[in-house]
């Protein structure tokens, strides 16, 4: 078994205030517009996806479109 951690009122030692960095909730909640479309993919492509948010805990469809967004925005002039 672990030791148990004893606290003292002794103090903290050298304290910096961080600014805040994290974004508003409003930008958080941004959503870009989406189309829908159709399309075929390989077998073992979607079983990677879904393999690999069901490790996530996330849908793999999100998954696929975020790839794509990613490798979109790399590629733009």
């Amino acid at each position: 078994m672990k030791a148990k951690i004893k606290y003292s009122d002794g103090p903290i030692g050298d304290v910096k205030v961080v600014r805040d960095v994290l974004p508003p909730p409003e930008e958080l909640a941004f959503k870009e517009e989406q189309v829908k479309v159709t399309i075929g993919l390989s077998k073992s492509s979607v079983d990677f996806f879904k393999k690999e948010a069901k490790r996530h805990h996330t849908q793999y469809q999100k998954m696929i479109r975020r790839l794509l967004d990613v490798y979109a925005a790399q590629h733009q002039h």
